[in-house]
């Protein structure tokens, strides 16, 4: 039997997920060093724990301890209804079945194993069921987006103190996890999502995961890329019942404001963990050897670092910050205020079957602005015009033709809520002229735009020569945002758009970190960084400037600085697979030689190299598809 301390329950990692693990709430008083079972007035001790012996105590007992090979408690599982204390640790009981050992797990064939794992969670309601520390559930039938990963699970953990002090309970996190984590639980490898990003790498990030001579190599790699609160991909947000409570409804624009520190390295006056390092405990992770993150995931990855080098050896900081800029804060400003806009905005209060997507779109088309660079757009579409042919064959048949307000139809082209025109009281009915009526080439909402065509005329004509000198009125470029705007409105939820663009304003380093009366804090923050890091930044982006990346490589005294050679702007790091690829390989090499080191059982005579994409990103950038031919 043996007793994990608080920073240490790492242990429970192989068996945590198995079917006969239980879970016992225990109160480890201030005063005493006994573990108090919540319920039962009877206490033990670790050291009696340890030996399987109970202490004798003047209080009264109704608990029976027997920690033989078969663990037998006799109060009742379910210990989390009924109580009105503070829980300031737990106790879980693991059971391994017969022959454990022998498949491969560190725990003895039928030895018990007892960890204390901190919680600090407080219940309100008497009689409420809450669900077990860190239970798994199968699906979140409450939030349409979550569906969209699949292979990620989902954990759910009774109660979560934010940074801004509200309290959450029964918070779900979601993640995935990639390779094997080492018996020592120190091979881990942190991916963090971007703003839209979800905790999918394969998807977003898929050409880098792979075998030997991929950055994310899962022989070598436990990789885990958890979901960040307020994102709609199932961790906390929007879109999640309040508390976990059907009752309740959903959190909608009731959603608190998160910071970037709540998930990765905040710590309340309780000692309660930060939610993302609740779960990596809970998973057995003591160390972890990197983390990796671009954009929003760089801000994290920053965060990350200020556990301390005995914790994150390494750290991978991609086309970020280390505090929100002015700019980025105004861009977010102007996205939010394109859904507010949308009448059907409702202040958040909006249904899934109807919600503003037209204030979404614009936001994502406003923001992809950022994300790419003008030479970028530039190269890739010019002043080309769509085929309407190929658009007539993305969106199906030809329909009738209807006398049309030409100059109408031109001034609203693209208005997703338009009406049909409004003849003014002096407008003569206009001559029918042929005509095809098609939605945008990938942009699949209610409007409809029609290409216009006059009687046919024979070439050379008069007729024929005017049609040719009218201006061009509708561009690939166009076409291709308000693709992006309706692939995005059916993957996103609006009020998360809204509270991830908050989040990303709270992001600074220095808070609460350097002297308030410091000229230079960041400088100061930064300074604290002891880990070896990687700073990889983009000269084309625009959103996090090259500058910017250099100030994070100047203020972490181990850092070294490489460039993303492309014209792309800031999504350069979610499409230059190769270069990343190989600037992270060369720094694993170099600060994890342990994990690094070839082994006989290596296969790699491709070199390094990234996998080939098969497809389109659903939540990152990468197009399989022809876009300049939009």
């Amino acid at each position: 039997m043996t007793i994990i301390p608080p920073h240490g329950y790492g242990e429970m990692v192989a068996y945590s997920a198995h079917d006969q693990v239980r879970y016992y709430e225990v109160q480890i008083p201030s005063n005493t060093g006994y573990l108090n079972q919540i319920g039962t007035s009877g206490g033990v001790s670790p050291r009696d724990l340890e030996s399987g012996r109970k202490r004798k105590s003047k209080k009264k007992r109704t608990s029976n301890f027997n920690f033989n090979s078969n663990v037998t408690i006799s109060s009742s599982s379910s210990l989390f209804s009924s109580l009105r204390c503070r829980i300031k640790y737990l106790v879980l009981i693991h059971i391994a079945p017969a022959g454990w050992l022998n498949a491969g797990n560190r725990l003895p064939t039928n030895q018990s194993s007892v960890s204390i794992y901190h919680t600090s969670y407080t219940p309100t309601v008497e009689g409420e069921q809450l669900l077990n520390p860190v239970e798994r559930v199968a699906c979140q039938p409450e939030n349409p987006f979550s569906k969209l990963i699949t292979d990620q699970s989902i954990a759910i953990v009774p109660s979560f103190t934010l940074e801004s002090g509200v309290t959450l309970y029964n918070v779900p996190v979601a993640y995935t996890t990639k390779g094997k984590l080492s018996p020592t639980g120190d091979n881990a490898l942190v991916v963090c999502h971007a703003l839209s990003g979800s905790a999918d790498v394969s998807d977003w990030w898929g050409p880098l995961l792979g075998g030997p001579g991929q950055a994310f190599d899962v022989t070598r790699f436990f990789i885990i890329c958890l979901n960040s609160l307020g994102s709609p991909y199932g961790t906390a947000s929007a879109v999640t019942y309040k508390d976990g409570d059907k009752s309740r409804g959903l959190y909608g624009p009731e959603f608190p404001l998160t910071t970037i520190r709540d998930d990765v390295n905040w710590t309340d006056t309780n000692g309660q963990c930060s939610l993302h390092k609740i779960i990596l405990d809970d998973l057995g992770v003591r160390q972890i050897a990197a983390v990796v993150g671009g954009s929003m995931g760089g801000m994290l990855t920053l965060e990350y670092a200020y556990f301390g080098k005995d914790y994150v050896r390494c750290i991978v900081p991609i086309a970020t910050s280390s505090r929100h800029s002015a700019w980025g804060i105004s861009w977010g400003e102007a996205q939010r205020q394109s859904i507010y806009s949308d009448p059907k905005y409702e202040d958040g209060y909006y249904a899934f079957s109807d919600p503003p997507a037209t204030g979404l779109g614009a936001a994502r088309m406003s923001a992809l602005l950022t994300y790419r660079s003008r030479n970028s757009f530039e190269s890739r579409f010019g002043r080309n015009v769509p085929d309407p042919s190929k658009r007539q064959n993305i969106n199906g048949t030809q329909r009738l033709p209807t006398p049309p307000n030409e100059h109408w139809a031109v001034h609203n082209d693209g208005h997703k809520s338009t009406r049909p025109s409004r003849p003014s009281s002096g407008a003569q009915t206009p001559k029918p002229l042929t005509e095809l009526q098609f939605t945008d080439p990938q942009f699949t909402g209610a409007a409809v735009y029609t290409a216009h065509a006059p009687t046919p005329a024979s070439p050379g004509s008069v007729a024929s020569l005017e049609l040719s000198k009218r201006p061009a009125t509708y561009f690939s470029a166009q076409s291709y945002l308000r693709y992006q705007g309706e692939k995005f409105v059916k993957r996103f939820d609006s009020n998360c758009y809204i509270a991830i663009t908050r989040k990303l304003d709270t992001h600074d380093v220095s808070r609460h970190r350097a002297d308030e009366t410091s000229q230079t804090p960041v400088k100061d923050a930064l300074a604290q960084i002891q880990q070896p890091a990687l700073v990889l930044g983009i000269e084309s982006d625009g959103l996090f400037t090259f500058a910017e990346q250099q100030e994070i490589a100047d203020g972490i005294p181990d850092s070294r600085l490489k460039n993303i050679d492309s014209p792309e702007g800031h999504d350069a790091f979610l499409l230059q697979f190769e270069q990343v690829n190989r600037y992270i390989l060369e720094f694993f090499r170099e600060v994890l030689p342990d994990i690094m080191a070839p082994s006989e059982t290596d296969a790699n005579p491709a070199g390094d190299h990234v996998g080939k994409l098969t497809k389109s990103s659903t939540f990152g950038e990468a197009e399989v598809d022809d876009i300049t031919a939009w």
